[in-house]
């Protein structure tokens, strides 16, 4: 569909001139024995080079540590239709496309032994370590077979291994990335050091939006190692021989901002307006079950509550770095990236060089989150690197990204329910406000889907005309995301989606909406559950019982917690169950509550089914990571804006969870032969709700406000 933009991905072999065999740009299988695997998602910690070398060597018939991955550049085989590594598909987007390339390839192999031995391809097999042998102990190694087996045509359909026969799928396998991390000799994005490297920071305006009205950077052009100072779109660049000189340079110049359109705007005015305009605004209808309206008439009576999230920020471990060299007509660039050729349209745009002469270097990345898909940091890398004779590392502060970055929406919700005369609910009601990102995402996807030809006053001219009509049409789109999709089996459904932008940049998140609506709808069912004078887990199957995959999951939960079972004095329980990605993850949470108000999390109790568990190790990793990650947003995370600006600024005052304040967390899978489904993000969204239900059993007061506080 996408020919008249790129070419056919299976005639753009990855390098012209490699020898061997390469069914594909996933695998080159060359003279030398090397067996090499394009990893065409980027590796931000979640295992994404484990599980690619497992499928391949799963249908391959080799040894996962025979396997050698690299992280791929840009090719349009791995363009679906943009390279990005996001929305937990990682493995759900190459679990048949890449074990299907190990399968031809293994095809292939048998094969050219059959040519070479004059035999029946039928008496051959694979010897599970790289070689194919015959009934009479013969044996040719792949490497000796490659050449040969790259003349045959590549087979248009195979058959893959079943369940039953698989030898390294569903095995907890040792991750190859992680003795380099543990010795550090790991290399992300920011270790990038090259000859005549140069460091460049940006002196931004302390209020979001403002524009440089006047500048004066006298003392700081004589400071030591100070190489250039220039005005850039989003303040002033410095570059200088090391960071140090270039932050103390940024320090002494002398700058006046023009306020910009958030001036006079704070998180409670957002939040007071976001009410008024959800008073005003009938949104956009995106579920509508039964008769809501007469239902409600006709309840013995109603529950309502509003509840409220603040923004967030990403807090990545690895702070936003790009690295540029302008040489030889082109570009390259070494990015942590969720999305490499996204990078590349950026650097093309601001340059006007073409696609082909910019290359994109994917290092290891120290978090990602969704904040590494929103690039505006190698947008400010390359202003800067091309008017630098030098290659240049641009290098975020703690502080510039907690100010300046892109973050989580705040949003507001109002939940209403209806109760017949037993105290069971018989109608939901949800709604909601929220940004749009449509503003965010079309011009990057336009910009890169346009053909090159294309004028870029053009392709903003599409863009521009498409995003209002995209937003009367369906709105803030990722919003939807749980709201539409509650399980619980309520006859009468309502929710509906109201759209306003205030202007605080904001950006994918962990989880994206999934990480509020989640804390809206379980908290809420938890109300509701209150009122029917009924056990939360009761309340929960019975409205379950025609899902079956989100009714395994609590039986599975509630055995493995001892839900029924006693807790000592002082410690209480919550739960929550969200289905995100595809797949359903519940947790149990238990707390007790300090002298001081303080909330303590003690347990969480995971069960998860994510379909087939490709390394049930990982799994757990990314279950006990997502719940760690959701638990910091939901005791201590919040961004809050004063006067146009960011209150915040680093971990003193943005805080993350703590090794002594983390809990013990118990994850339990779902046995699966289902398809894989996400896991990178599923374990964040029911840990806030599972948390602030724990609260209310433990109190009595529900907490309708993230992050959780109760009253000193």
């Amino acid at each position: 569909m996408l020919s008249w933009v790129r070419p056919d991905p299976r005639e753009a072999p990855l390098s012209a001139d490699a020898s061997g065999l390469s069914p594909n740009a996933w695998l080159q299988i060359r003279p030398d024995g090397a067996i090499v695997l394009q990893v065409d998602k980027i590796e931000m910690g979640q295992g994404v080079i484990t599980g690619y070398a497992t499928l391949l060597a799963e249908e391959l018939d080799v040894a996962p540590e025979q396997i050698t991955t690299q992280i791929a550049p840009v090719h349009p085989l791995f363009q679906d239709p943009v390279q990005l590594t996001g929305e937990s598909r990682s493995m759900v987007a190459r679990w048949l496309p890449i074990r299907e390339t190990g399968a031809r390839a293994r095809q292939m192999l048998l094969a050219a032994a059959a040519q070479r031995w004059q035999t029946d391809i039928t008496s051959l097999g694979t010897d599970g370590a790289g070689a194919v042998v015959d009934g009479r102990g013969n044996a040719l190694r792949y490497a000796d077979l490659a050449n040969e087996a790259a003349t045959l045509p590549v087979p248009e359909r195979v058959e893959l291994r079943t369940p039953a026969q698989y030898r390294w799928i569903g095995r907890e396998l040792a991750r190859p990335d992680l003795p380099s991390k543990v010795l550090a000799k790991a290399r992300y994005g920011i270790d990038t050091q090259m000859p005549d490297l140069k460091v460049a920071v940006v002196l931004r305006p302390v209020q979001l939006q403002a524009v440089l009205r006047s500048h004066d950077a006298t003392v700081a052009r004589n400071m030591a190692g100070v190489v250039a100072i220039f005005p850039i779109h989003s303040g002033i660049a410095v570059v200088a021989d090391n960071f140090w000189q270039a932050q103390q340079a940024a320090a002494a110049i002398s700058a006046e901002w023009e306020p910009g359109p958030l001036a006079g705007v704070s998180s409670e005015s957002i939040r007071a307006e976001q009410g008024r305009r959800l008073d005003a605004q009938a949104g956009l209808r995106i579920r509508d079950d039964g008769a809501a309206d007469a239902a409600f008439k006709g309840a013995a009576r109603s529950l309502e509550a509003e509840y409220w999230v603040p923004y967030l920020a990403h807090a990545t471990m690895e702070p936003m770095n790009a690295t540029v060299w302008f040489h030889d007509g082109g570009c390259e660039a070494w990015v942590p990236n969720q999305s490499p050729d996204i990078a590349r349209q950026l650097i093309c745009d601001v340059t006007d060089l073409p696609r082909a002469a910019v290359t994109v270097h994917s290092p290891l990345v120290g978090g990602g989150f969704g904040r590494r898909a929103i690039m505006d940091y190698v947008t400010e890398a390359a202003e800067i690197g091309r008017r630098v004779r030098n290659p240049v590392k641009l290098i975020w502060s703690r502080e510039d990204d907690m100010r300046h970055g892109v973050f989580r929406e705040a949003t507001l919700h109002r939940l209403r329910g209806g109760l017949d005369a037993s105290g069971q609910p018989v109608v939901w009601q949800h709604r909601l406000i929220a940004a749009s990102l449509n503003r965010l995402i079309f011009p990057l996807t336009a910009a890169l889907m346009a053909p090159e030809w294309m004028p870029k006053a053009l392709v903003r001219g599409v863009t521009d005309v498409a995003v209002p009509v995209f937003d009367r049409l369906v709105g803030s789109y990722a919003a939807r995301e749980g709201a539409n999709s509650m399980a619980y089996a309520i006859p009468n459904v309502q929710v509906d989606l109201a759209e306003w932008n205030p202007g605080v940049p904001t950006s994918i998140w962990r989880s994206v909406s999934h990480s509020y609506t989640s804390f809206v709808i379980e908290s809420f069912i938890d109300e509701l559950a209150h009122a029917a004078d009924e056990d939360p887990a009761a309340f929960r199957r019975r409205y379950l019982a025609g899902s079956p995959r989100h009714l395994a999951v609590l039986e599975l939960l509630l055995a493995q917690s001892g839900w029924q079972e006693k807790l000592p004095d002082g410690r209480y329980r919550g739960l929550a169950i969200q289905e995100a990605f595809n797949t359903v993850v519940a947790q149990v949470a238990e707390i007790s509550i300090g002298a001081d108000h303080s909330i303590r999390v003690h347990r969480v109790t995971c069960a998860v089914d994510c379909g087939t568990a490709i390394n049930p190790d990982i799994v757990r990793q990314q279950m006990e990571g997502g719940i760690l990650f959701g638990l910091s947003a939901a005791l201590y995370g919040e961004i809050t804006i004063e006067d146009g600006a960011v209150r915040e600024s680093n971990f003193h005052d943005y805080r993350l969870l703590r090794l002594a304040d983390a809990p013990a967390i118990d994850v339990h899978i779902v046995p699966s032969d289902e398809p894989p489904s996400g896991v990178g993000e599923p374990g964040v969204p029911p840990i806030a709700p599972a948390v602030a239900n724990a609260v209310f059993a433990a109190t009595g007061q529900r907490l309708r406000t993230l992050p959780l506080r109760l009253p000193s």
